[in-house]
Parts: C-alpha cells; sequence; structure tokens
C-alpha cells in the first residue's frame, strides 16, 4: 500500500518568526501520526530554522522551488545543491510558477532532472486552466504536461505527483472527488505507459487545489488520491492537522 502524503505549501507567506511559531503550534499534533507522511514547504529564509525545529520529529521539510543550474551568476536563485543540506522535497512546476513566470514544460524538466541529481525528491504538479477542463481537453493538457515533464528521465527516485487543476487553485472551487480521482487515475494509466505498470502503482499522486479541513475526507476516500498538496488550510496549525488525523483515520480503516 502506498504511504499517503499530505504536504503544505506555504507559498509567500510567514515571516521566519511567524513559520517558528506556526511549526511549533504544529509539531506535537502532527509528530503523534505515524502512518502518514507529513511534509511542510516553507519559503527559502525558513528553511534552517524549520529543520532545526522538526529535527527528531517524523515531519519532513521541502522547498517551494529550485533553479536547475548547481550554480553560477544568476542572481536571487536557489540551487538544488544549496537545497540538498536542507530538505528532502521540492515543489516543482506549481501553476503560479508556469503562469507568473512563464515556466515552459522544458524547465519543469530541467528542475526535475536538477532536483533527481542532488538526490531530491520532486513534487511535480500537473493541471489544466479551466477553459481547458471546460473544452473537455483536461487528459490531453495534463498527458502533455507529463510528457514533457518526465522527457529523457529514467529514474523517478521517489518523485510524487500533485494533481492541481488551475481552477481551483485558490479559488475555493475545489474538483469534486469523483472529478479528481478519475483524473488521477488516468495520470497512473499514463505513469504506466511512460514507465511501466510496477512504477505507476508504486507512485504517490496527490490532489491539490482549495483543500480544506472540510473537504480533505471527499479526497482522501478515493482510491486512486494518496493524499493532499495544501495550500491555505496549511498556514492554519488547526486545519492542516485535521487534514493529517482525516487521512490517518480514513486509510487505516481499509
Amino acid at each position: 500500500m502506498r504511504v499517503p502524503l499530505i504536504a503544505g505549501n506555504w507559498k509567500m507567506n510567514t515571516t521566519v518568526s511567524e513559520a517558528t511559531e506556526l511549526v511549533n503550534e504544529m509539531r506535537p499534533g502532527l509528530d503523534e501520526i505515524a502512518n502518514v507522511d507529513k511534509v511542510i514547504c516553507p519559503p527559502f529564509i525558513s528553511l534552517a530554522k524549520v529543520r532545526e525545529l522538526i529535527k527528531g520529529s517524523s515531519i519532513k521539510l521541502g522547498a517551494q522551488n529550485l533553479y536547475f543550474e548547481e550554480k553560477g551568476a544568476y542572481t536571487g536563485e536557489i540551487s538544488p545543491l544549496m537545497l540538498a543540506a536542507l530538505c528532502e522535497f521540492v515543489i516543482i512546476g506549481h501553476s503560479e510558477r508556469r503562469q507568473y513566470f512563464r515556466e515552459t514544460g522544458e524547465i519543469v524538466n530541467k528542475k526535475v532532472q536538477a532536483a533527481l541529481r542532488a538526490k531530491l525528491k520532486p513534487i511535480l504538479c500537473i493541471g489544466e486552466r479551466l477553459e481547458e477542463n471546460e473544452a473537455g481537453r483536461t487528459e490531453e493538457v495534463v498527458a502533455e504536461q507529463l510528457r514533457s515533464s518526465l522527457a529523457g528521465i529514467d529514474f523517478l527516485g521517489g518523485l510524487i505527483i500533485a494533481y492541481e487543476p488551475i481552477w481551483a487553485i485558490g479559488t475555493g472551487k475545489a474538483a469534486t472527488g469523483r472529478q479528481a480521482n478519475e483524473t488521477i487515475g488516468f495520470i497512473r494509466q499514463n505513469i504506466a505507459k511512460l514507465y511501466n505498470e510496477d512504477i505507476a502503482q508504486e507512485m504517490r499522486i496527490l490532489y491539490g487545489g482549495s483543500v480544506t479541513a472540510d473537504n480533505a475526507a471527499e479526497f482522501i476516500n478515493q482510491p486512486e488520491i494518496d493524499g493532499a498538496l495544501v495550500g491555505g488550510a496549511s498556514l492554519k496549525a488547526t486545519q492542516f492537522l485535521s487534514i493529517v488525523t482525516q487521512t490517518s483515520e480514513i486509510k487505516q480503516a481499509r
């Protein structure tokens, strides 16, 4: 059975002191839950501090982005080598990176390769826009994003996929559990075509997009969904803990 994973993407929120307060509020409850992988992804400035705060706990640490070069004259960028000593996971290809910073499939592919070389575990985000969804192009879009993001990559090194329909991110309009499950099942079929069935069945695929404590169970109850990439609700300790707790209870009951 795939171990469920709940990742909190804090985005461009929290100062170092606010991150410290949030981790201290979350840690006791999260650390009691052993059958779910818990990952928090604070801004770069807080990675070192949060790493200290979660040391000795079961909570894992991730970054929100990286650059695909190891070093050089790239002012303002963070390399995979810089992250490798700090965290285990890194979010790549989030829709906000694709939309606001014009990240193409080629760039996402380079970032995935760079992360894997540094032995980081990518959380690769894919998902369609509203107009693509309404035009019935969801499968076409996610299949192409998978192909371009994973082109030339043979070793996946613990890579995780997060299906995040762009129209559901930060809008309060989540997909239904059935919709998300069908699309994630399609993604798994495509992984089997690109690699093999064993890899497809072992890979964890998350849902992301306006996940809250109120609707998390609808997604976690679906057989193809292995957890969630949580945005705004991960900034509230009680909400995030509730999502992790529900995930643990649902998966244990199976």
